[in-house]
């Protein structure tokens, strides 16, 4: 059954999706470089990302917001999370009534403290809410793109939504699993890309491998602490948004954020690491965002703490991890699946 589908953003994981989509479905994909959607629709290859994959005829781009979105029962947003709620306050007035939001963007808004979804509930209006969906889980555009196998999440306050695109999307090589602990799959979808940059810097300074285990378990923690304060589930943390996602991230050589790490711990200036790159590396203003929520939360976040120091020039890789182990010794046990006190309940906020 087609499913009219709408992509915001043609980048690696807006075009790797709307290849996913595009096998049963028409696709839409809007970038806001016109020069990009020309070429996508004479050449069948987007020329700035995943270059080497010829995109299928059923996905046509546009740089339209109205022109993407009209007849679109199904939208997914792969923009970065700098530019979301600019783009989907534009892109609001345009998307039919009764259609399925897919957010697939990691992060959390400095100003706010809010996860993508919070952002969304804030700038749409609340007859979209009810079917706002997270997408997270461990997933490299790339190896979509080449259908390799990838299992993700799909998280909606109201399940059912979630399991309509779980329909849409899954194949034999792209699975699909449902929750509905949207704040928790979104915080834990944001926060591992933190974790991922002090991995990398670990490993570039070649601490040793009882160090990386050490971060990202000590990692997995402090994420935990960050969700479960503002209502999630502490078992979310376990699954695929959760430890799945920071597995990869933290160990995967694809992976931007481990690679702004690893040029840290190297040596190398931010500047030059994020300009190699040539695409956004969600974790640099997500630590900055997290440091400041946590705070506002009244949550530990020592890692997250150090990774900021770092990238902001103030410590180097060798002092922030000298930090780290000296600090005050405690138990295992201390906080992590303690819940909060409801002050960072993103639904709760976005409603007063």
């Amino acid at each position: 059954m087609n499913t009219p589908t709408a992509v915001l953003g043609a980048g690696s994981f807006g075009t790797c999706l709307a290849m996913v989509c595009a096998r049963e479905n028409d696709v839409k994909i809007w970038s806001r470089r016109e020069e990009v959607a020309e070429t996508i629709n004479r050449d069948r290859h987007n020329p700035r990302y995943l270059t080497e994959y010829e995109l299928p005829a059923r996905i046509e781009a546009t740089s339209n917001l109205r022109d993407a979105l009209a007849g679109r029962e199904l939208v997914i947003i792969a923009v970065p999370s700098h530019s979301l709620r600019e783009v989907m306050s534009q892109a609001g007035p345009y998307i039919e009534p009764g259609a399925i939001i897919v957010s697939a963007v990691k992060g959390i808004e400095f100003e706010t403290g809010y996860t993508m979804h919070g952002v969304l509930q804030e700038v749409l209006d609340p007859e979209h809410h009810p079917r706002l969906v997270a997408l997270s889980g461990p997933s490299f555009a790339a190896e979509i793109a080449r259908h390799q196998p990838t299992v993700v999440t799909l998280a909606c306050h109201e399940e059912a939504y979630a399991i309509s695109v779980q329909a849409t999307l899954s194949c034999p090589w792209f699975r699909c699993y449902t929750h509905n602990d949207i704040v928790g799959v979104e915080t834990a979808g944001a926060l591992k890309n933190v974790i991922a940059i002090a991995v990398g810097m670990s490993d570039g300074l070649d601490s040793g491998l009882n160090a990386r285990a050490a971060l990202m378990t000590r990692g997995l923690a402090e994420i935990t602490r960050i969700g479960v304060a503002q209502g999630a589930e502490p078992e979310t943390f376990l699954g695929l948004s959760g430890m799945g996602d920071l597995l990869l991230t933290c160990t995967g050589d694809l992976s931007r954020n481990r690679r702004v790490g690893l040029g840290l711990g190297r040596g190398r200036k931010l500047g030059e690491i994020v300009a190699e790159l040539g695409e956004v590396a969600e974790g640099i203003q997500t630590t900055r965002a997290a440091v400041r929520l946590a705070d506002r939360l009244g949550v530990e976040a020592p890692i997250s703490t150090q990774v900021r120091l770092v990238i902001d020039g103030e410590k180097t890789p060798q002092d922030a991890g000298h930090t780290l182990m000296t600090r005050q010794l405690r138990s295992e046990r201390d906080s992590v699946w303690k819940r909060g006190n409801g002050r960072g309940n993103q639904d709760e906020r976005v409603r007063k």
